[in-house]
């Protein structure tokens, strides 16, 4: 697609812009085609894409035609500069191939303008309304307290002592969960699963997890069952449940023959999902440990697996970026949420299954709406990296994690050794920079006045809000 379209966009060298200023790169309106868009077509499009002449059947003349596009489909998607052709020709990092040929990059500012023209909606003229559909996501509170037990919430009680092993260096926190109801957080360590009362910061016991090393832990969403989920390394990978208050094991699933990084228990207990390096997403009974069934669209490994909170839906994602939605008692596929270019390091469901977060190595973060699959609030740069001085070439700017909390604020770990925490609205609220590591999983605690950070250096950071 983006070789046709070097042959069917013009020359944009997004030069002369008239009618819109910037500020610190922001434009003071919205752009629109007539007086932003449309000159740029007219000094370097028209002759081969006007009224006179459409190569490719592509006529940029007029607002009507550009949206039909050519002979190869459309070249803009509302709401969508990521996934038009248009934007990704001007943004093509192979030099053979991006817009204008044979030419230095687009300036970014020019490029950002674009981008905001595709993503505001596709005005025509300053007057017109967005083409981008209206929506909804106004979140409730209310809805995310399902499952809350009757009585006190699950804390363990007496558990069992178990042998703390001798590490040459920490381990580091791969993955945490914090009790919906009580306080109460597991956190990952070797061969072993830490539980530390998040109120005094102090630990309450271990339980023991001989499979190898913890790639997810999850509370159910009554907090009385902890699943964990790993193994060992191109040898073994297994999913366990257990009781919180006793530590006993519940259930043992799934005999995979590599690790299991990703995993997930649905909201009534009934199916476990994993998935890792074989590229297949298995769901299982909890009951018998029965193989319930398969999915097998991915085509890179499985990194991460989320039920929805009302239990209907499963979103699983993959090394490659993509994600699929599917009908979590059938398996059958509702959507498939194309964005991200690189792995997925993250999913989490909002409590009201209405929007699904989701974190990758491209640096996107994404809140996407699980209605019609689109992308309600998209930061390509969530984490954006400081470049060190005398450093050259591309600086990793992957969002690592990211956790809901019970009023839907949205916390989030990056490769910029930063943890953000967003409001419902995708706008920032708070940050922490860690001195030293890398954050690699989080979540908000204690009725949401903190933030529990867990680093590549096996420490554990406790932040007011």
């Amino acid at each position: 697609m983006i070789r046709v379209i070097i042959h069917t966009v013009c020359y944009l060298f997004l030069l002369g812009m008239p009618g819109i200023l910037f500020a610190q790169g922001e434009a003071t309106q919205a752009p629109n085609f007539d007086e932003h868009i449309k000159p740029i077509f007219k000094q370097h499009c028209l002759k081969c894409h006007g009224d006179d002449k459409q190569e490719a059947d592509l006529n940029l003349q007029g607002y009507g035609s550009l949206l039909r596009g050519g002979s190869s489909g459309k070249v803009v998607e509302a709401g969508r500069s990521s996934q038009s052709v248009l934007f990704q020709a001007i943004t093509e990092p192979d030099d053979d191939l991006r817009m204008p040929p044979n030419s230095s990059p687009i300036d970014q500012t020019k490029i950002e303008l674009i981008r905001k023209w595709i993503d505001g909606g596709l005005l025509e003229t300053s007057a017109s309304k967005s083409m981008v559909k209206s929506r909804d996501l106004t979140f409730n509170p209310d809805e995310n307290v399902s499952g809350k037990p009757v009585g006190e919430p699950a804390m363990p009680v007496d558990l069992p002592l178990v042998h703390k092993p001798k590490l040459t260096r920490p381990f580091p926190v791969l993955a945490m969960d914090v009790s919906p109801f009580a306080p109460l957080a597991a956190i990952a360590d070797q061969n072993q699963v830490r539980l530390v009362q998040t109120e005094t910061e102090q630990e309450l016991g271990r339980l023991d997890f001989p499979e190898g090393e913890p790639h997810v832990i999850r509370f159910s969403h009554n907090g009385a069952v902890l699943m964990v989920a790993g193994g060992r390394p191109v040898e073994s990978g297994q999913v366990v449940l257990f009781d919180v208050v006793s530590g006993t094991r519940l259930a043992e699933v799934g005999d995979e023959i590599d690790a299991v990084l990703a995993a997930d228990l649905s909201p009534d207990q009934r199916f476990v999902a994993l998935g890792g390096s074989g590229r297949v997403v298995k769901v299982y009974s909890t009951v018998d440990g029965e193989l319930l069934y398969k999915l097998t669209k991915h085509t890179e490994w499985i990194t991460a697996i989320a039920f929805s909170p009302d239990g209907q839906k499963l979103a699983t994602a993959d090394r490659a970026g993509g994600i699929h939605l599917w009908d979590a008692n059938s398996g059958g596929i509702l959507l498939n949420l194309g964005e991200h270019k690189e792995a997925v390091r993250a999913l989490d469901w909002r409590g009201d299954s209405r929007l699904l977060a989701s974190a990758g190595e491209d640096g996107r973060l994404i809140w996407w709406d699980t209605v019609d699959g689109f992308p309600a609030i998209n930061k390509a740069n969530a984490h954006p990296p400081q470049r060190p001085p005398g450093t050259y070439g591309i600086i990793p700017n992957g969002v690592l994690a990211a956790r809901f909390d019970s009023e839907g604020r949205l916390v989030t770990s990056g490769r910029d050794q930063t943890v953000r925490v967003w409001d419902v609205d995708g706008n920032e609220i708070k940050k922490f920079k860690l001195e030293a590591g890398i954050p690699l999983s989080n979540a908000i605690i204690n009725q949401g006045k903190t933030v529990i950070i867990g680093d590549s250096a096996g420490n554990l950071q406790f932040n007011k809000l």
